[in-house]
């Protein structure tokens, strides 16, 4: 087995690969929605992108057999993501109001977004696993 497919047999390494480019597309759009709209703004929108496109990944690649109906997955993925697009907005202006005395505006705002994705991230693996994307009992093993 190649050393690519035996990292990727592991369900936390999909789930960082996956989570890694759900980040980078919340993190690129927060920078394009910037232009147009005030930075909270921005980073609450760009976090709702970034969850879309982590819901279809985590669903698709890291998660496929937890098959239960597409609707009732969603609004447990966006319960357990509710908490983290605030953690991810207080952190992110926190970040960026501590960083805004060294880094110029735009800087300061992009690696504050970015704390702010990494710790809002933190609890998602567990919580996805165990409640968002869990199998069915009836699909479970039942050790004996």
């Amino acid at each position: 087995m190649s050393a690519l497919r035996r990292i990727l047999s592991s369900e936390i390494a999909r789930f960082l690969v996956c989570g890694g480019a759900a980040a980078a597309i919340n993190w690129l759009a927060r920078i394009a929605l910037s232009v147009v709209m005030p930075f909270p703004a921005a980073v609450a929108l760009a976090y709702a992108i970034g969850m879309a496109a982590g819901f279809a990944l985590y669903r698709e690649v890291v998660w496929p057999q937890g098959r239960a109906a597409v609707a009732g997955q969603a609004l447990r993925f966006l319960a357990v993501n509710a908490l983290g697009a605030l953690v991810t907005l207080a952190v992110a202006m926190l970040a960026r109001a501590a960083l805004s005395h060294a880094l110029d505006s735009a800087l300061a705002e992009a690696a504050g977004h970015a704390v702010g994705i990494a710790v809002g991230a933190l609890s998602n693996f567990h919580a996805h696993a165990r409640f968002t994307f869990a199998r069915p009992v009836s699909s479970q093993r039942i050790s004996s």
